[in-house]
């Protein structure tokens, strides 16, 4: 792939891709997690007391545990990726895409007219 002459001139480095790539679809994955969580504790009375369990007297029920689980598992997606990917070039625009797609069900799974359709 060509630089511009514009930066050509700057004698920049080459570097890897990967680390770029594994901070979007673990982003992605974070949201994800977070709707599906959501969606999860309305679905199942069971899933909303393991989630309120995470409160730890803080008194915000099941928000704690959607927060908490998906932040956990976001920094973890981070950390595994990027090992795997931190001196290879992967493909951006895939990368882009996998995590915004991820993120778009994430979303959703947020929306109330979306999580209330699964009340137990």
């Amino acid at each position: 792939m060509n630089q511009s002459p514009e930066l050509d001139a700057l004698n920049l480095a080459d570097k890897p891709d990967g680390p770029g790539a594994a901070m979007m679809i673990s982003a992605g994955f974070g949201v994800f997690v977070l709707g599906f969580l959501t969606t999860l504790n309305e679905a199942s009375k069971g899933a909303g007391t393991w989630l309120a369990s995470w409160q730890w007297g803080q008194g915000v029920g099941a928000l704690a545990g959607k927060s908490t689980v998906s932040s956990l598992l976001y920094f973890a997606s981070l950390a595994v990726l990027w090992v795997m990917w931190r001196n290879k070039d992967v493909d951006l625009k895939k990368a882009f895409y996998i995590g915004l797609g991820l993120g778009v069900l994430g979303v959703i799974g947020t929306f109330p007219t979306f999580f209330q359709a699964f009340a137990a």
